[in-house]
């Protein structure tokens, strides 16, 4: 931690969130960003795991990025707070709370790939949100490039909102900079720097001026006087024409389109420089939505009462926790005192951060609308609110899609078990997307995820992070057994050995239940044969028994046991006696009529276009599903529901991905028990 950082101006603070697909360059054009602001002196390579913002070493190992990433820099006078989410799918929890704290999303695109499968997820998301979107078309230096393909497949799915402000000279090896359509400025990077000239090139002049009118065409179109000053034949200013794309840009009817390479830095200044311009403050975006104290929400005011939201949390191998805060009203300084809303204690603002990757830079003050780091908070997670002593404003959670993917995991030492509960328990604190569960019946921890990729990478973070050594399996079934008819025994239990001995005696009725009626004990008999005090010692004995298993060795369920008949002694008979003579009954019905093994069936709904749902209804068939329906998902796609027995979906998140090359969607839930066919 080093310096004093000097605090910004709200309407000053642009909060971006770069988003996309995997390998679509997010990461390597926030390099170029740094570099072009003289943060760096040279760009780091994902490749080479030198980047800032991927800082751990899994991110390293798989040279791609894993969890979300901050870093907060200078544009001239604007500070810059850059998020940049993982854009593997598995890792899409990191890209909502990105989407949620940013107040302008920036789509990188595959210049060569155009549109693919989570960019259209997290446009999807953005949309939903209402927050302004620009689309930077990368890689225009890569060979099969193309900015009107692309530009073409952008449109096709997002609609005449989609509005170019770029045009690219050259492409490929010969892509040298951009023609702005707005000033009709060429900027080119010939030299390695930007250079401005109203000179365009021959090649492009033509096409640049039709695309200028284009532009002009749908941009005063925003605005009604501007509208009319171009019908009577006025000319229109550049500062005309920016001040009603600002606007429409803020409202969500127009998306502009730029161009670039992140890997050779061109055009990224360009792209900072049309963020700054045309994207809105903090305060100019609607408020958040929060609960409590009779408000709906919360505007972005430096002068309102403080309120803080914990969008991350994550682990410095030198500082411990840090974290990542949004101000959403107010200002902090460093040893305010604020209060966690979830937990009711006190929190002491001890430091707050600039965050640069894994540097950081101490400051005394956060306006509203900025984005910092706070470390030596004594109990806080992902998606806590801070806020004054005495208010309840609390911003709802993030709905996050339920894990479906799941490891049974122990610690290979006995020795490490409280460690790896304490381990799990800050996992989960720090990405809410994953869950940890133990199973009673199984008696496995699991950890679930959003995928295996997902789940695997939590583990070797927890490994490295705590030292502790693993045992993984896959997860188990939880069956269970019920009896395959009514029938009535005795348990019998005698032992003597000198002295007080044991007895007991119990007829017993038993009798299947419907499906989740549980565990039924009934007494009906008469007469005082076993004392009404050591009934229901009958029946814990049975339901004792239950719990160790049937003949297949699974729990026993849906039950009716009705104790008719017994024998006691007035001096052997007690408590134990009557447990024993319970279980030993329930024995005697399982050998005489025999169980039925149950299993269990998952509420199963797969989300994919519409032309792959045969695929899906045929995998699911395969798998043992009753498909149940279909309903249509928008945007030419479809859900599958059906019901699946939960042994086949155990891994269907990874065939899934495979089957429909990463287009699916699925939601696991669990639904009911039912009969087990016997193995053939």
């Amino acid at each position: 931690m080093v310096g004093v950082a000097v605090t910004t101006e709200t309407d000053l603070i642009r909060n971006i969130a770069l988003v996309g697909h995997q390998g679509n360059g997010k990461t390597t054009l926030a390099e170029a960003m740094l570099f072009r602001a003289g943060v760096v002196t040279r760009p780091g390579r994902v490749e080479s795991g030198n980047t800032v913002l991927d800082t751990q070493p899994e991110e390293h190992d798989r040279t791609q990025s894993l969890t979300l990433g901050l870093a907060s820099f200078s544009w001239g006078d604007y500070r810059i707070n850059l998020l940049d989410p993982p854009g593997y799918a598995d890792f899409v929890g990191d890209a909502m709370t990105a989407l949620r704290v940013a107040d302008v999303a920036v789509f990188v695109i595959d210049g060569v790939s155009g549109l693919q499968v989570n960019d259209e997820l997290l446009w999807q998301v953005a949309g939903e949100r209402s927050i302004p979107r620009i689309l930077f078309v990368n890689k225009m230096d890569k060979e099969r490039a193309s900015f009107d393909v692309v530009l073409a497949g952008i449109r096709d799915h997002f609609g005449s909102g989609v509005e170019p402000v770029d045009l690219p000279v050259g492409e490929a090896s010969a892509f040298t900079g951009v023609a702005d359509l707005l000033t009709e400025h060429v900027i080119l990077y010939d030299s390695g720097s930007a250079n401005t000239s109203d000179e365009l090139p021959a090649d492009i002049a033509d096409r640049e001026h039709e695309q200028h009118e284009h532009l002009v065409e749908d941009v005063v179109e925003i605005e009604d006087d501007l509208l009319s000053k171009y019908l009577d034949g006025e000319d229109i200013s550049v500062a005309e024409l920016e001040h009603a794309l600002r606007a429409g840009f803020a409202a969500g009817s127009l998306w502009p389109v730029l161009c670039g390479s992140a890997v050779d830095a061109i055009a990224v200044d360009r792209l900072l420089d049309f963020v700054c311009r045309i994207a809105p403050a903090p305060s100019e975006v609607p408020g958040i939505e929060v609960v409590g104290d009779g408000v709906a929400e919360v505007r972005c005011d430096p002068s309102g009462d403080p309120l803080a939201y914990v969008f991350k949390t994550q682990t410095d191998e030198y500082v411990g926790q840090v974290a990542l805060l949004k101000i959403l009203s107010g200002t902090v300084h460093a040893d305010d005192i604020l209060v966690n809303q979830r937990t009711g204690a006190k929190e002491r603002l001890h430091n707050l951060l600039r965050v640069l990757g894994s540097k950081h830079t101490a400051i005394d003050t956060a306006e509203a609308g900025d984005i910092v780091g706070a470390i030596k908070l004594t109990d806080v997670s992902t998606g806590d609110t801070l806020a004054p002593i005495g208010s309840s404003l609390t911003v709802p959670p993030i709905v996050h899609r339920r894990p479906v993917y799941g490891i049974a995991v122990a610690a290979e030492s006995a020795g490490d078990e409280d460690k790896l509960a304490t381990a799990l328990a800050e996992l989960v604190s720090d990405d809410p997307t994953l869950e940890v569960t133990r199973d009673s019946e199984t008696h496995q921890t699991v950890v679930r995820g959003a995928g295996d990729v997902h789940v695997q990478v939590a583990l070797t973070r927890l490994k490295r992070r705590y030292g502790i050594t693993l045992q993984t399996e896959p997860v188990k079934i939880a069956y269970r057994e019920t009896l395959l008819g009514t029938v009535e025994t005795e348990g019998r239990h005698k032992k003597q050995s000198g002295g007080h001995g044991q007895f007991g005696v119990a007829t017993v009725r038993f009798e299947p239940l419907p499906r989740d009626e549980g565990y039924e004990f009934v007494d009906e008999t008469r007469g005082g044969v076993i004392p009404k005090s050591l009934i229901p010692a009958v029946g814990k004995g049975i339901a004792e028994s239950m719990g160790r298993g049937g003949r297949h060795g699974f729990p026993l369920v849906d039950l009716r046991a009705t104790v008719l008949d017994g024998k006691h002694h007035s001096v052997d008979s007690d408590d134990f006696s009557f447990r024993m003579a319970g279980a030993l009954a329930l024995r005697a019905a399982i050998d005489k009529v025999g169980t039925l093994v149950l299993e269990p069936v998952d509420h199963v709904e797969v989300t994919v276009p519409s032309a792959l749902q045969g695929d899906v209804m045929a995998d699911l068939g395969r798998r043992r599903g009753q498909i149940e329906g279909t309903e249509p998902a928008g945007d030419g796609e479809i859900t599958v529901i059906a019901s699946v027995p939960t042994s086949e979906v155990t891994d269907y998140p990874v065939a899934l991905r495979s089957m429909t090359h990463g287009r699916g969607r699925l939601a696991l839930s669990f639904k009911c028990y039912q009969e087990r066919p016997e193995p053939r």
